[in-house]
Parts: C-alpha cells; sequence; structure tokens
C-alpha cells in the first residue's frame, strides 16, 4: 500500500533518478523523450513514488490511462488470473473468450442502440488507422477530412491527420495521402470572436469538403469531440453534432476519435454523449485498460463487417490479458460511478483554475470538461498572446515540488489535468496549491 500522501524525501529528481537518467542517455534513443526524469518504482491511486522515496501527486494519469488509478484491486485481480492461465495465443489463430467479452462491453457502454461491432488492436493510432481502412473500404471513396490542432497519433498516416508539426511530424514525411484540413471549431482563437464561432467553422468545414474535396469522394470526416493534444479545445455547443448531421446526409462515416476522451474522463461514458452525438465509427485506447495496451474500434455492424475476412488485425491486438484488465477497468467505472465523480473533479478544479486565472491574469481561458481540464497560458489578455515559456517555467515548478502536470496545446501554452478518476479531494487541493506556488515563482 502507498500512503495518498505527497512525500519529498530528495530534490526532485533525486540522485537514483539522475544516475537513471544517465543510463537513459546512454541506451534509450535520444527520439523518446522525458517530460520529467523521475523514475518509478511504485504508483497507487493518485500518487507516484520514484526511485528516491519521493511520492508525487499525479495530475496526468500516465496521459489519461490510469483513469482507475495504479494498483486497482479489480484490474490487479483480473491481470493475474489471466496470466495464470495463459497470457497470448493470437486471437486470429486460436480466440478466447476475453475477446469477445470486450466486444460485447463496448456495444454495451458506446453511443447508440443499433447493432455494433469492434476490432481490438494495440494503440489509439492503431485503432485511428483501422477505423480509416473501414471507412475507405465501407464507402469505397478514398478522402478523409481531419481538424486543425488535432492529433490522432503517430504511424504514416495518422501524423498526416495530426496538425501539429513539432515534435510529432517533423522531417517524417512524406505522409500518407487524401488527407485534408478543416478550420475548427476553436471559440478562444476564433477569429471573429467566439459567438461567430459554431457558424463560421461549420460554414468553412463545409466549404471546404465542397471544393476541395468533394462529398462524393470523402469516406470518412475524423474529430475528437474534445481535442486532446491540440489544447483541450472544446467546440461551440452542438457543434460536434451539426458536423455529425451534415456527414449521415452526405454519405460520410463520422468517426470520434476518443482515445483521450473516452471511458468517464469527461464526465459520460464518452464525450460524444454529451450533445448526443452517435458516431458511426469510435476508436478509443488509453483509459480502457487500466495501464495496459489496448485499443478497439467500435463502429455499426454492417461498416465493421464491410471488410473482408483478415483485413483486419494483428499478431498482439486484443491481448487477453489487456482485456482482462479492460473487463476489470469498465466494471470498476460502472461500480463506482467513475462518470460522476469525474464531474466531481471538474467541480473541484473549474472555480480553483478559474480564481487563479482572476489572481494573475495570464490565463485566457479555462475550459475542459469532468477531469478533462486545461488552462491556456498568455502574456497578453487582449491579444492573446501564447505564452509556452510560461507555461514551462510553471511546469518545471510544479515538478520540483511533487506534481506531475502535463502541457499540450499547438503553441505549447496549455496545461491539461487529467487526474486519476479515484484521486482524493485532498490530494486534488493540495496539488492545486502547489500550482499556484509555481504560478507565483514563475511570474516573480
Amino acid at each position: 500500500m502507498i500512503t495518498q500522501q505527497r512525500v519529498l524525501a530528495t530534490q526532485i529528481p533525486g540522485p537514483r533518478s539522475v544516475q537513471m537518467q544517465q543510463r537513459k542517455l546512454a541506451a534509450v534513443a535520444d527520439g523518446v523523450g522525458t517530460g520529467l526524469p523521475v523514475y518509478v518504482e511504485a504508483a497507487e491511486g493518485g500518487i507516484v513514488r520514484d526511485v528516491d522515496g519521493n511520492q508525487l501527486i499525479d495530475f496526468g494519469s500516465g496521459i489519461a490511462v490510469t483513469s482507475v488509478g495504479n494498483r486497482n484491486q479489480r484490474v490487479m485481480d483480473a491481470v493475474t488470473a489471466q496470466v495464470q492461465d495463459f497470457t497470448h495465443t493470437c486471437f486470429m489463430v486460436t480466440p478466447y473468450e476475453e475477446y469477445l467479452e470486450v466486444c460485447e462491453a463496448l456495444a454495451e457502454v458506446t453511443p447508440g442502440d443499433h447493432a455494433k461491432k469492434s476490432a481490438l488492436f494495440n494503440s489509439g493510432a492503431e485503432a485511428v488507422e483501422n477505423a480509416v481502412k473501414i471507412a475507405r473500404h465501407a464507402t469505397g471513396r478514398s478522402a478523409v477530412v481531419a481538424f486543425d490542432h488535432g492529433y490522432h497519433g503517430r504511424t504514416n498516416l495518422t501524423m498526416a491527420l495530426t496538425a501539429k508539426n513539432m515534435p510529432y511530424k517533423d522531417g517524417f514525411g512524406p505522409f500518407a495521402g487524401e488527407v485534408y484540413r478543416a478550420p475548427m471549431a476553436y471559440p478562444y482563437r476564433w477569429l471573429t470572436g467566439e459567438k461567430q464561432c459554431a457558424d463560421e467553422a461549420f460554414d468553412a468545414f463545409t466549404s471546404m469538403v465542397h471544393a476541395q474535396v468533394g462529398e462524393q469522394n470523402c469516406a470518412a470526416v475524423i474529430l475528437e469531440p474534445i481535442q486532446g493534444e491540440g489544447g483541450f479545445i472544446v467546440p461551440p455547443a452542438g457543434w460536434t453534432r451539426r458536423v455529425a448531421d451534415w456527414c449521415r446526409e452526405h454519405g460520410i462515416l463520422f468517426v470520434a476519435d476518443e482515445v483521450q476522451s473516452g471511458f468517464c474522463r469527461t464526465g459520460d461514458w464518452f464525450a460524444s454523449d454529451h450533445e448526443g452525438v452517435v458516431p458511426d465509427l469510435m476508436t478509443t485506447a488509453k483509459g480502457i485498460a487500466g495501464g495496459m495496451p489496448l485499443a478497439a474500434v467500435t463502429g455499426r455492424a454492417e461498416l465493421m463487417d464491410a471488410v473482408h475476412g483478415g483485413g483486419l488485425g494483428g499478431t498482439y491486438g486484443g491481448n487477453p490479458v489487456a482485456c482482462a484488465a479492460a473487463l476489470a477497468s469498465i466494471e470498476t467505472m460502472r461500480e463506482e460511478d467513475l462518470a460522476g465523480r469525474a464531474r466531481e473533479i471538474e467541480a473541484v478544479l473549474v472555480p480553483r483554475l478559474q480564481a487563479l486565472a482572476d489572481s494573475t491574469g495570464v490565463i485566457g481561458e479555462v475550459r475542459g470538461r469532468g477531469a478533462m481540464i486545461a488552462i491556456e497560458l498568455v502574456s497578453d489578455l487582449d491579444l492573446k498572446t501564447p505564452a509556452p515559456q510560461l507555461a514551462a517555467a510553471v511546469n518545471a515548478a510544479c515538478h520540483e515540488r511533487g506534481l506531475v502536470t502535463l502541457t499540450c496545446g499547438t503553441y505549447g501554452n496549455v496545461f491539461r489535468f487529467l487526474p486519476p478518476l479515484t484521486i482524493g479531494d485532498d490530494l486534488l487541493a493540495e496539488g492545486l496549491d502547489i500550482l499556484e506556488e509555481a504560478f507565483a515563482q514563475a511570474l516573480r
């Protein structure tokens, strides 16, 4: 058991972590970055303990992965039992019930009451890539439309879908073709103002598809209902549904990328649920399996069945141990009402962050939903000038005080808050205290 309290036994990072970081630099490719070079030996709930005995408050959840908390008892029990039975056979060679059960659970919890089927993979990028494959095969069309500020992965196709160049795309081209990009409805930064954002962004999207792609050539439109790496951008109310409805009118598949926003993170099972959006295809990963690598594409049965036998799959996709973890995670979310807990976390975070915005004058917007909340830092409130250097300074000050924080955003000026949904209110409050101290230090 790890006590749910912050402990600073050494400076951050401590001597053993510093030593391990030197080993990392010698043995691991430089392209694999490290945001906070403390080396973890154990974690539980909302606390991460490093090799020097420091206990850090976790506001990142491994980028929205350990939503049910590290060392979740149901997950540990399920994984232990499955490992004792078998660890791998490859579902495409000799299948097993755990894969079936995950697909059945996904059909139950994802939006819509239509017949659904799923295919399981290893990562969010794999899920997105396969969703595009399914959409192209089912429609007989080739073009795919994504949005500014969107992030969909690091494979060649998903880099093409991803908007931000550095560090995700720089020097890795040429990228997959027949990918087009539309303006995102980003209310805070819409040039003519937030009131005009919904209509103008929708018109810009539909005009772009009509002029540059042709509706009849478009297989799919892929959208994160709340954009993740791009800065937790929440489109105006009703906008996502408008996009989905327009797609349906033109025989274009609407793909919701819920890799970061799914599984109770936003206060619903999925961010799409908030506005009653029913995607044709949905991609999930991250929070699905309590830290084990698993991803899925879930969609209308007739679309999922459009692909020929053998056209989908992979050696490790739907690994039985990961499937066992997913079933335990979904049970935990349901039994402990973690969607409700996400809304409680929002009720703690947003007032404190708004007060911080009022007192510092460098936070342009507090936004998000549930336990997926962000603040955008600017050097000028009127001009909305991005302040990435300030974000980096605050981030570093949080780290040295024992708070795991993450930045994001196209301009590198957004703080995202993704605590485990099982984190206690005391740790939330202490983490916000630390954040305030970090701002005071960075602004001095």
